[in-house]
C-alpha cells in the first residue's frame, strides 16, 4: 500500500541575494573539463538569474589553439551538455572571449594585458577582475609571476580597482609544499584577495548546516556530548578513477578528499557558534575546531585510520576493473582508493564523541551525507522492551546525489497498545522547492564577485588541515607499504567495520 507524501508548509522569511558588481573573469585552463562542465554553465545560470552585471565578461586563456568563434561554440556546447535552458544563450556567449598561448611565454601575458584593457573599456568594469586558476598547481607560480610582471594585480580586494584570485584544489601536496605555495601567493596578494575554493562548501545542504544549527533554538542546546553519541561523514562514489588515473595515483584519496572536503564538513558540523555570519568570524571558529582535533598516534595508526584499494567486482550488477587494472595505473600501485578514520575532538562540547569519516571509490552507489546519531534513551518505560532495542534518533544531512535533510524518530503505529515504528521525516530540496538546488559553483563564483570569503578556505584553515594529515602521508610513504583490499561494489571494508566495533558502532548503509 503506497504511503501518502509528507506535506510541508513553507513560509519564506528571509531571502536576500545581491547582484555582483562590474568585473571581468579571466579563466586560465579555459579549454579544460572544469570550465566546460562547471564554470561556464554556472556563470550562465547566474546571468539568467540576473545576478551578473550587464558589464561583465569572461576571458578564457589556455594553451589549446582556438579562435574566439570556436571558444564560443564550445561554450554553447557546454550549456547544451549541461541540459540548461539556453533561451538567453547567445547574448551571454557574446560576452565570452578567448586567448591562446603558453603559460610560460611572456608574450602571452602582454597579449592578455592588452585584451583586458580593451575589454575593460568595452564593458566599463572599472578594471575590476577575477583570475580563476583552473590549471595544475605546478603552473600556479608561473602564472602568478607573469601576471605580476605585466602589472595585472592591484593590491586590493575591495577598493576599486580590485583583483581577486580563485585557486582550485589541491592547494599543495603536503604541509611543506602548501606553505611554500601560500608564501608565493602572499608575495603578490593579500589574504583577502585569495579565494581557495572547495566546491563542497557551495552545496546547499552543507551551507544549511549553519542555518540549521544557529537559526533553530531546538537543536543547538542538544548539539554536544550530552546528547550526541557519534557522527558519521560519508563521501562515497560508485565510479572508479577513470581519466583521472594519472593525477589520482600520485595524490591518493586522503589528499583528494580528506584534506579539503571531509575536514571542511567536519568543521561546520562541530565548530562553536560564531559571533556573526561574517566571513572571518565563521572561519575563526573553523580554525579553532581544527586546532582541537587530537593528533593521530602514528605508532598505532591502524587503530584510527584504515586505507584500502578496490579490486575487481560488480557495480549495479555489471563487472568492473580493479584499481590496478585501470588505464595508466601501475600494476603494483599502493595508492589508496578508500580511507576510513576515527577523529576525536579535545574540547568541552565534543569530549568523548567519536567522529567517523570515510570516503571511497567503487562503492555501491554515489552518496554523500553527514549523519548525527543521538544517544539511546536512558530508560524504557515500555516493558518488556529494553532501551537497546530502539533505533537511535538520527539526523542526516544528505549532500548528494539529492540534497535534503531527514530525521529518524520513534512513533506509535496504529494497532496494539504497544506498537511502535521508526519513522523518517524526510524532505528533499527538489520536492519541497520545486527545483534542484543551484550548482555549487554558482554560489561560490557569485560570492567571489561580491568579495565574500565565508565559504572559502582561509590560510590558517588550510595549514591546520595539512598539519593533521601530513604525518599520516609521511608514515605511509616511509614505512607502511601494505594496504587492505575490497571488492568493487562492497558496502564497506572489514577493517573499517572493526574501527567502529571498538565503540560498539557500525557504519550506515551506502
Amino acid at each position: 500500500m503506497p504511503r501518502p507524501k509528507t506535506k510541508f508548509t513553507i513560509r519564506d522569511e528571509f531571502c536576500i541575494e545581491t547582484k555582483a558588481k562590474p568585473c571581468g573573469m579571466i579563466i586560465f585552463g579555459a579549454s579544460g573539463d572544469l570550465a566546460s562542465r562547471k564554470l561556464i554553465p554556472s556563470l550562465y545560470n547566474l546571468y539568467c538569474r540576473q545576478l551578473l552585471p550587464t558589464t561583465f565578461y569572461v576571458l578564457g586563456c589556455a594553451r589549446t589553439p582556438m579562435t574566439e568563434h570556436e571558444f564560443r561554440d564550445k561554450a554553447r556546447q557546454s550549456l547544451r551538455s549541461s541540459k540548461i535552458e539556453t533561451i538567453n544563450c547567445e547574448k551571454f556567449v557574446k560576452s565570452c572571449y578567448y586567448l591562446s598561448g603558453d603559460y610560460g611565454d611572456i608574450k602571452t601575458y602582454a597579449a592578455l594585458s592588452a585584451k583586458i584593457k580593451n575589454l575593460n573599456k568595452q564593458y566599463s568594469t572599472n578594471n575590476n577582475r577575477i583570475f580563476y586558476l583552473s590549471t595544475p598547481p605546478s603552473i600556479y607560480q608561473i602564472i602568478m609571476d607573469n601576471l605580476q610582471k605585466n602589472d595585472l594585480f592591484s593590491d586590493s580586494a575591495d577598493k576599486q580597482p580590485w583583483t581577486r584570485i580563485i585557486v582550485e584544489k589541491p592547494f599543495g601536496y603536503d604541509l611543506t609544499s602548501a606553505l611554500k605555495l601560500d608564501k608565493n601567493f602572499h608575495n603578490y596578494l593579500n589574504e583577502n584577495q585569495i579565494y581557495r575554493i572547495d566546491h563542497y562548501l557551495g552545496k546547499e545542504t552543507v551551507q544549511n548546516i549553519l542555518i540549521f544549527r544557529f537559526a533553530n533554538s531546538i537543536f543547538e542546546p542538544i548539539w554536544n556530548r550530552n546528547y550526541i553519541d557519534h557522527i558519521q561523514i560519508t563521501v562515497a562514489e560508485s565510479i572508479g578513477v577513470g581519466h583521472r588515473a594519472g593525477y589520482f595515483n600520485k595524490s591518493g584519496l586522503l589528499r583528494d578528499m580528506f584534506q579539503n572536503h571531509m575536514v571542511q564538513m567536519l568543521s561546520l558540523v562541530a565548530m562553536e557558534p560564531p559571533v556573526s555570519f561574517k566571513a572571518d568570524h565563521v572561519r575563526d571558529q573553523k580554525a579553532k575546531l581544527l586546532e582541537s582535533i587530537n593528533p593521530f598516534n602514528i605508532k598505532n595508526i591502524k587503530n584510527s585510520v584504515v586505507r584500502a584499494q578496490y579490486k575487481k567486482g560488480h557495480i549495479a550488477g555489471k563487472p568492473v576493473k580493479g584499481y590496478r587494472d585501470e588505464d595508466n595505473v601501475p600494476a603494483e600501485s599502493i595508492t589508496e582508493t578508500y580511507v576510513a578514520m576515527k577523529i576525536m575532538i579535545d574540547n568541552w562540547r565534543w569530549q568523548g564523541v567519536p567522529f567517523y569519516l570515510r570516503s571511497g571509490k567503487r562503492m555501491p552507489s554515489k552518496k554523500s551525507e553527514i549523519a548525527v546519531v543521538f544517544k539511546k534513551i536512558p530508560h524504557c518505560i515500555f516493558s518488556p522492551i529494553s532501551p537497546d532495542e530502539f533505533s537511535r534518533n538520527t539526523l542526516v544531512f544528505n549532500v548528494q546525489p539529492e540534497e535534503g535533510i531527514e530525521l529518524g524518530i520513534q512513533a506509535k503505529h496504529p494497532g496494539p497498545k504497544l506498537c511502535m515504528s521508526s519513522l523518517t521525516m524526510d524532505f528533499k530540496w527538489r520536492n519541497i522547492f520545486g527545483s534542484q538546488p543551484p550548482e555549487a559553483y554558482e554560489r561560490l563564483l557569485l560570492d567571489c564577485m561580491l568579495g565574500d570569503q565565508t565559504l572559502f578556505i582561509r590560510h590558517d584553515n588550510m595549514k591546520l588541515s595539512w598539519e593533521l594529515f601530513t604525518p599520516i602521508l609521511e608514515h605511509w610513504a616511509k614505512s607502511e607499504k601494505k594496504l587492505d583490499f575490497y571488492e568493487a561494489g562492497s558496502q564497506t571494508v572489514q577493517e573499517a567495520d572493526n574501527l567502529l566495533k571498538q565503540n560498539a558502532h557500525k557504519w550506515r548503509e551506502i
